[in-house]
């Protein structure tokens, strides 16, 4: 049992009633002016009309709070009738719509929990899921590989060599899946830090391409840079930009698809930044497939096979390199057409300083 330690005041009711007792007092007061009866202005009538007045305020006050209880109780039954029972089975007939309002806002509270985990469950699985599936692959390979070699393969120096060949390119490929698990979840926590410098944007974008030329001439791919000056001094992490530039200039040559295969990466000066795109004429990525991109081991097609020898986190890591950078990067792709990335890096102090010169002088 709830003992009530102060009365509650409807500042509503009171209006109301007030606004009635107002209305009849001015109709009273209009009536002593035009009568020509001289009771009706007399104290006494006065008096009288006070009283009635009050009295009329006091009785109004609780018909109106009676009214407005009951309409309340109504229209609280009729939500709780379509509530969950454990939302309702503590209500009395005291509630107001106050209470009520806390207790939906509570169980919205805990079905977002609800939902929230759900999808992280879902998630765990999915990742799990994927991990599994990578790692397989190469062990399985593996296994294969030193089973053959151990029924007599190893008597035959050309299986021998070509399966210890293939061995180390599955180790290989198991190194970098954990290290780039390894990467992303430190980037994740925050345990990476990033060692800035100064340095020619175009001339890491030539190095990249020297480094994956025989890649795109297996490719029959062409590789170009388009810039807006021979030298573009950008201030960040130069290994780092470095793995960005190498995830999406492979992934373009890897995924190529068709005759006279070319990437495009473009460079040009902005007011504080230094805008970059990689863009490349392959295969393109259908729409629906473009907001999961990033996702770890997240693959488009079917064709995009783990044969490919990739980790399949190659995008996770350049969004959280990006990330750690402070900038995003935006993908644009038509399918059948081709694919766009494009990402921006601060412009180094000195650069900005020669631009503000430069400015000055005109």
């Amino acid at each position: 049992m709830r003992i009530r330690n102060s009365v509650k005041v409807n500042w509503l009711s009171i209006a109301a009633s007030f606004t009635l007792v107002a209305v009849v007092g001015f109709v009273v007061v209009l009536f002593e002016i035009y009568t020509n009866d001289i009771y009706f202005k007399t104290k006494d009538f006065n008096y009288f009309v006070i009283f009635t007045l009050l009295l009329v305020f006091i009785i109004n006050y609780f018909v109106l709070e009676f009214l407005f209880s009951f309409y309340s109780k109504n229209q609280i039954r009729r939500i709780t009738n379509i509530l969950p029972e454990d939302i309702i089975h503590d209500f009395d007939s005291d509630i107001g719509f106050k209470e009520l309002e806390e207790k939906v806002h509570e169980m919205n509270q805990r079905n977002a929990e609800i939902d929230m985990m759900k999808e992280m469950e879902n998630y765990r699985k999915e990742y799990i899921g994927n991990v599994s599936h990578e790692l397989k692959t190469p062990l399985f390979s593996i296994q294969g590989y030193i089973e053959t070699l151990r029924d007599g393969g190893v008597e035959d120096l050309n299986i021998r060599d070509k399966y210890l060949q293939r061995i180390d390119s599955s180790v290989e490929r198991l190194l970098n899946i954990v290290k780039d698990l390894d990467m992303i979840n430190r980037f994740e926590s925050g345990q990476i830090a990033l060692k800035y410098s100064t340095f020619d944007i175009n001339l890491l974008i030539q190095e990249v391409f020297d480094l994956l030329e025989m890649e795109a001439d297996k490719q029959s791919m062409t590789m170009l840079l388009q810039t807006t000056q021979s030298q573009l001094f950008v201030y960040a992490d130069k290994q780092r930009i470095s793995q960005v530039l190498i995830n999406l200039i492979s992934n373009a040559v890897k995924y190529a698809n068709r005759e006279e295969a070319q990437i495009i990466v473009s460079t040009r000066e902005g007011i504080r930044n230094i805008h970059i795109s990689v863009e490349d004429n392959g295969m393109g990525i259908k729409p629906e497939n473009l907001p999961r991109i990033f996702e770890r081991f997240y693959r488009v097609e079917s064709s995009r096979n783990r044969k490919d020898g990739g980790s399949g986190l190659g995008l996770a890591i350049v969004k959280h390199i990006l990330e750690a950078h402070k900038q995003g990067i935006i993908v644009e792709s038509v399918y059948l057409s081709g694919t766009k990335f494009k990402f921006k890096l601060e412009k180094s102090p000195l650069e900005r300083l020669r631009k503000m010169k430069q400015i000055s002088n005109e």
